[in-house]
């Protein structure tokens, strides 16, 4: 199967090597996203919330560039620097994932590249049979 690359536009995307997001198939998986803006500022110091949904809106983002949305998501891992801070992240996971029901992780972890982020969050998504796009399909073979 072929391997799409999904680029997220972060400035640390060619300093450290990596895509925001990779496709296998129907297999997507998106690596640790920080809650940065376009120009690669921190958006939300200090605010769990804030910077919860803007990681969530660049997975969003990112699950669309590869033919795909919030529902196919099967797994989500919320790292954060602060555990105390595990409920306002999870309130705001819910209010994307409330009825598509992922399987989580929350862990806390020492830091990031970046002190001002407070979380970055990993998903998986499988894109079911119904809503694969049959033209990309033959791409991927």
């Amino acid at each position: 199967m072929k391997r799409e690359l999904i680029s997220g536009d972060s400035p640390y995307e060619k300093i450290v090597g990596f895509s925001r997001a990779v496709r296998v198939g129907p297999y997507i998986t998106i690596g640790g996203t920080a809650p940065m803006d376009e120009n690669g500022n921190t958006v939300g110091i200090g605010d769990i919330s804030v910077q919860t949904k803007q990681c969530l809106e660049i997975i969003k983002m990112a699950l669309e560039k590869a033919g795909s949305s919030l529902k196919d998501v099967v797994r989500t891992r919320m790292l954060l620097t602060n555990i105390e801070d595990w409920k306002g992240a999870a309130e705001v996971r819910d209010s994307y994932f409330k009825t598509i029901r992922p399987v989580d992780t929350i862990m806390q972890v020492s830091r990031f590249i970046n002190p001002e982020w407070l979380i970055e969050i990993e998903v998986d998504a499988i894109i079911s049979s119904s809503t694969i796009d049959k033209d990309k399909l033959t791409d991927c073979i």
